[in-house]
């Protein structure tokens, strides 16, 4: 049986190496990754009922990624282009 991985663990790991060292992304580019996270992280508190440290990375599914997308379409009348860019960090 394989262990659960953190997604604590993997979203530092992200910012720090990913982020930063490899790709030398622009800080505004790393801030804009970080708003869609928390406002995910928000989502599927809500949505799981777990809270986000309690996350692993197996619990992030499509339809979990595509019912945030769905949501903040909606409630916050997002352009096609911040949703494609909400997407793009969440792929990453």
């Amino acid at each position: 049986m394989s262990t659960p991985i953190s997604l604590a663990a993997l979203m530092e790991r992200f910012f720090t190496q990913r982020l930063m060292q490899q790709r030398q992304a622009s800080p505004h580019t790393i801030s804009s990754y970080r708003d869609t996270f928390q406002q995910f992280l928000k989502f599927t508190e809500q949505r799981l009922r777990k809270e986000p440290s309690r996350l692993v990375f197996q619990e992030i599914d499509e339809p979990l990624i595509m019912a945030f997308l769905d949501h903040f379409g909606k409630h916050q009348r997002l352009s096609t282009r911040s949703r494609n860019l909400r997407l793009t960090a969440l792929r990453s």
